[in-house]
């Protein structure tokens, strides 16, 4: 078997190249005062409405604009959850939980308090099928909001919903919107939300460049260490390692095959964190594609990809397979894959068996060097096996946008597509993109199966742990068998920031900067 190498000092070049370039762009600053903190992301904004944003640099920036009820702590310590935005948010019987804002929440643009009516204003909302938002399901089980008085309310469920302290409230679905902005913006807006109320007002946007926040005057909670945040956009680990070597930034993700060479000789003031995130990758085999619609090809594709050159090219073997897209090391991790090696001669029999003779595939992408290489190395694999790919590129915009049904039906014509999402600390948060209602969405593989979506339901319902084990264990069985995925590994989360303050950094892997903490 011929192994795949990654050349890392052809990446490295490129990427200083890249460093080199975004030092001339006019809106890149080198060097901040104590009271400006500085962090990368990787793709740029593209909505602040909570009902539709996609992630990444929206799910930072949300965090500080908006107030939900509670919070998540660090990944570190397990994402304890506290109260936030409410100062009494209880469970009081298995479907009502009873909850009061603090004190002093005032909107931007001379909106007024928050209030109760805007909680449910926007848990409703985001529940509605009519608003067709891909999050819609951290609130498929709510009933409704009961307003109580101006700060307080009741939040009826139809049915028991064990994960909504960690999945719904802190999270996307969970941040509180204005009402009266809202509807006076038609219900719906884009990269100009109509009102905030945040640690952080949203003061300014370079597209593709930076993002700025400052520090809200009216904000009534804990106040955050730094006045300003400026968040920089920086598509790729190792050009943002340079970057940050360079006094760019603060803070920043550094690509996985630098790990070793960074914990040896860290730069100046700098300090490393390496952590377990949920950010679970695999690939998705389309089983819409009409080159894709026989199990037997599909299955044929599972048994040609090669695992371990990927985990050893692009990951330099810090991480190991993943079971499924539950977190390993979990008691909700599944024990073993289904097919745990690659068997080439067993791909080019099921492909005989199937009568198909010279696949053509085309490998969807997003064309950073870490998911670029991990598609080579895909392609590499499933040519032994007779199985010809042709990777198809795109930036972070242009990609999510390849499996949106409402941009017609090309979702349907998606062959292979390398993905990774970033993973919650309940396993339903990791499962629930692979429901029906999520086909032409976030579920790329067209996978449908109603065990699976009858698993779910029991899941987040159930209160027993041995029972949550063995439906979560099952439900992945039945991804597995489809032959819609090949589960490749839950990415290790490497950090490097200066040493003179403490990040907080959420299971999606991602910071919170109103959370960080200056040291003395």
């Amino acid at each position: 078997m011929t192994r795949w190498n990654i050349d890392r000092r052809a990446f490295l070049k490129a990427a200083g190249a890249l460093g080199a370039g975004l030092a001339m762009k006019p809106g890149f600053a080198w060097s901040a005062d104590g009271d400006t903190l500085r962090i990368r992301m990787e793709g740029d904004l593209q909505t602040l409405d909570p009902a539709f944003m996609i992630g990444g640099i929206e799910d930072v920036m949300m965090r500080g604009i908006y107030v939900s009820l509670n919070r998540l702590g660090d990944l570190r310590q397990g994402s304890p959850w506290s109260l936030w935005g409410a100062e009494k948010l209880e469970l009081t019987e298995p479907k009502t939980i009873a909850f009061t804002l603090i004190d002093g929440l005032k909107w931007s643009n001379g909106l007024g308090r928050v209030t109760a009516e805007d909680v449910k204003f926007s848990y409703e909302r985001i529940a509605d099928p009519k608003l067709s938002s891909p999050w819609a399901y951290q609130f498929e089980k709510l009933d409704r909001v009961e307003v109580v008085d101006a700060r307080s309310g009741i939040i009826h469920l139809k049915d028991p919903y064990q994960p909504i302290f960690v999945t719904s409230l802190p999270y996307y679905g969970g941040h509180i919107i204005s009402r009266a902005g809202t509807e006076r913006a038609g219900g719906k807006f884009t990269t100009e939300p109509p009102a905030t109320c945040g640690p952080y007002l949203f003061t300014d946007w370079q597209q593709k460049q930076k993002v700025t926040l400052t520090a809200n005057p009216d904000w009534p909670g804990q106040k955050p260490d730094f006045g300003k945040v400026e968040i920089y956009i920086v598509a790729d680990d190792q050009a943002a390692q340079l970057a940050y070597e360079a006094d760019a930034f603060d803070y920043t993700k550094i690509a996985i095959s630098a790990t070793k060479a960074v914990k040896a000789s860290p730069p100046a003031n700098t300090a490393v964190i390496e952590a377990q995130s949920t950010r679970y990758v695999w690939l998705t085999i389309n089983m819409l594609s009409p080159r894709l619609k026989d199990l037997k090809v599909r299955q044929a594709v599972q048994y040609g990809v090669d695992v371990s050159q990927i985990l050893t090219g692009v990951y330099d073997d810090l991480t190991k397979r993943s079971t499924g897209v539950v977190q390993p090391g979990t008691k909700f991790a599944r024990a073993s894959n289904l097919i745990a090696a690659p068997d080439y001669e067993k791909s080019a029999a099921l492909l005989s068996e199937a009568g198909v003779s010279d696949l053509s595939l085309t490998l969807t992408v997003m064309n950073d060097s870490i998911r670029t290489a991990t598609a080579q190395i895909i392609q590499a694999s499933l040519e032994q096996a007779g199985i010809k790919v042709e990777i198809q590129p795109y930036d972070e915009a242009a990609f999510w946008g390849v499996g949106d049904k409402t941009q017609g039906d090309g979702y349907k014509n998606i062959d292979l597509a390398l993905m990774d999402f970033a993973g919650g600390v309940d396993p339903s948060e990791n499962l629930v993109w692979f429901r029906p209602d999520q086909i032409g969405a976030y579920n790329w593989s067209g996978f449908d199966s109603p065990e699976f979506e009858a698993s779910y339901q029991q899941l987040v319902a159930e209160s027993e742990q041995a029972k949550r084990v063995a439906l979560s264990n099952r439900m992945e069985d039945l991804m597995e068998q489809s032959g819609g995925f090949v589960f490749i590994c839950h990415q290790p989360l490497v950090v490097i920031h200066k040493t003179s303050f403490e990040p907080v950094i959420y299971p999606d892997g991602h910071p919170n900067p109103v959370l960080f903490k200056k040291k003395a």
